[in-house]
């Protein structure tokens, strides 16, 4: 990923944003932390991240309690060395309840591509199991699936 440096154009926001999913959907904690700067600060919901030690730590929490996480992310928008990206995950509690979690995020990127900054905003909506609208196997999600605008979130 950090071969998409800022200043971004259309096409790779749009790839960075992809690539970005891509990594979230491995649910590999270690793999994603490589994408975000050593000192990266997040916040995320109500939860203040810095640095890739406790990326790492927060993702393992995270995949451990969002079971058979699924998630789409799509641009918003973009500048030299940001992006806004809206996306949408579905996953279930160990008790088989299921939610769909809603959110924005802003990124901003150092001079070498690796996200230095993240500040997401979530909410979670409980969804019945007929309500899932992410069936694919679990990993990258395949090319020919709807992404948020076509599917309607």
């Amino acid at each position: 990923m950090s071969s998409l440096v800022p200043p971004f154009t259309l096409e790779t926001a749009t790839r960075k944003v992809r690539l970005a999913e891509d990594g979230w959907n491995s649910r590999d904690p270690e793999r994603v932390s490589l994408v975000y700067t050593p000192d990266s600060r997040w916040r995320n919901r109500a939860e203040f991240i810095t640095g890739r030690s406790e990326i790492v730590a927060f993702l393992t929490r995270k995949w451990a309690k969002e079971l058979d996480y699924r998630l789409i992310k799509e641009i918003w928008a973009f500048t030299d060395n940001r992006i806004a990206v809206r996306f949408a995950y579905e996953w279930h509690d160990d008790s088989g309840n299921w939610f769909r979690s809603y959110g924005n995020e802003n990124w901003e990127f150092d001079a070498t591509g690796l996200m230095q900054r993240r500040f997401a905003c979530i909410n979670d909506l409980p969804i019945r199991e007929t309500e899932r609208k992410y069936h694919w196997p679990l990993g990258r999600r395949p090319d020919d699936h709807p992404g948020l605008t076509e599917l309607g979130l």
